[in-house]
């Protein structure tokens, strides 16, 4: 993720500063809006209203807070509303109402002015001083009267107004710093969740994450004891009777014993392969042995799509994230084998700001869209666990580009190279 820190060139930081003023201005516009649907509120048709103009601006003010945090990443502005259940007129509403966040946007939306004032203040100055150098060098010629005061005659009297000009470029310079401080920290004030709100948010989070972990666990414990009872159980039951009846006729049949106990043999091999499979579910051998860069590429070896990986890592996360990230990318893979008609993929592993960040790309048609009970839900449900999260962008006709990240920290050096393509 690209970031501006506050060291940012003056391009750069002029590309933001548009930005914020673009997001200001958006909320603004709004204004009549908000008090129409502030007024339509008082009767049932203005309800639905009220929903569409808090989500238009909650979209813009969730885009103005992911700005400011791209601007200093070091001081995030997370969003903290509360959740709206999805269906639910009366419901919806009452909720926006009574939701801190929802005023902290209008606050926002109502200092539109003043803030759109405090980032445009500098730049205002700087074109200024631009616009009076060109004057005393150029345009004096073209322009009579310059502020209805000076009406140089001669190059030597267009040029008093340098002295001007520089003038205004140094208020300028000066401001610069004040006003873009300024801007930012009263931006930060106004939409920053306070702190009451943070750790509602934060609890409602761990609430939801904890229960898709309980429905997670209690599902893969469901398709582990279904594979047991329908794989090795069975096979054990089988070889069980094999080794009964090979008894009983051991003295009677020799032959016939000989053929039930290579049944037998085979029977207990085909068990063991399954056992091998189904602890190779759980948790692969190679995860442990070899870490998440020689297990993925351990996995691209063996799967049938072409697929580069490149890993940069300096360490081994925890083995809970180790897995959780192993298991996204396999079953990322293994979407994009069976549904994007890709030719290739490519997965790259990086550690950055104390974040596992993986990406994977295939070449496919794209459109990929998580649904309610597709495999890209169930990633995202795995990665929420570790606060962490899945950005997904799939263009019809491709690529298909898919961005995990999950906070952690790295301990015990790897053994492998940092980057390989296979």
């Amino acid at each position: 993720m690209a970031t501006a820190s506050p060291t940012a060139g003056p391009l750069t930081a002029l590309a933001y500063t548009l930005l914020l003023v673009s997001q200001s201005i958006a909320a603004f516009l709004l204004l009549p809006l908000v008090l129409a649907s502030a007024i339509l509120t008082l009767i049932w048709v203005g309800l639905p209203f009220t929903i569409l103009t808090a989500t238009t601006l909650r979209t813009i003010a969730n885009a103005q807070r992911s700005t400011l945090t791209r601007i200093n990443p070091q001081q995030p502005v997370p969003a903290a509303y509360r959740p709206l259940p999805p269906t639910g007129v009366h419901t919806r509403v009452r909720i926006i109402l009574t939701d801190t966040a929802t005023w902290r946007d209008l606050l926002w939306l109502t200092s539109a002015p003043l803030l759109t004032f405090l980032a445009l203040a500098a730049p205002t100055l700087y074109a200024h001083a631009l616009f009076q150098t060109t004057y005393a060098l150029y345009l004096w010629r073209h322009i009579p009267d310059f502020y209805g005061v000076i009406s140089p005659q001669t190059p030597a009297q267009a040029l008093l107004v340098l002295p001007l000009a520089l003038i205004t470029f140094l208020i300028a310079h000066t401001l610069h710093p004040l006003t873009t401080t300024a801007h930012h920290t009263l931006a930060r004030l106004i939409l920053a969740p306070s702190e009451k709100a943070r750790l509602t948010a934060r609890v409602a989070h761990l609430a939801t994450s904890r229960a898709d972990t309980i429905d997670t666990q209690a599902a893969e414990i469901r398709r582990i004891e279904r594979d047991l009872h329908d794989g090795a159980q069975a096979r054990l039951v089988a070889l069980g009777m094999d080794l009964g009846m090979a008894e009983h006729i051991v003295d009677t049949n020799p032959q016939a014993a000989k053929q039930m106990l290579a049944q037998a043999r085979e029977t207990t091999r085909q068990a063991l392969i399954e056992l091998r499979d189904l602890v190779r579910g759980i948790h692969p051998p190679v995860l442990v042995e070899r870490g998440l860069d020689g297990a993925v590429h351990a996995l691209a070896l063996t799967h049938h799509l072409p697929i580069t990986v490149t890993t940069h890592l300096t360490g081994r996360p925890g083995d809970p994230v180790e897995s959780a990230a192993y298991f996204a990318i396999a079953e990322l893979l293994t979407n994009t084998a069976k549904h994007a008609q890709a030719t290739h993929a490519w997965v790259h592993i990086n550690h950055g700001r104390q974040r596992l960040v993986i990406t994977v790309t295939d070449n496919g048609q794209g459109g990929a869209q998580p649904t309610p009970e597709s495999g890209l839900t169930g990633i995202a449900s795995r990665l929420n666990t570790f606060d962490g999260t899945m950005n997904i962008t799939s263009p019809t006709g491709g690529p298909t580009i898919v961005t995990l990240e999950i906070p952690c920290a790295l301990s015990s050096p790897k053994t492998l190279p940092s980057s390989a393509t296979d």
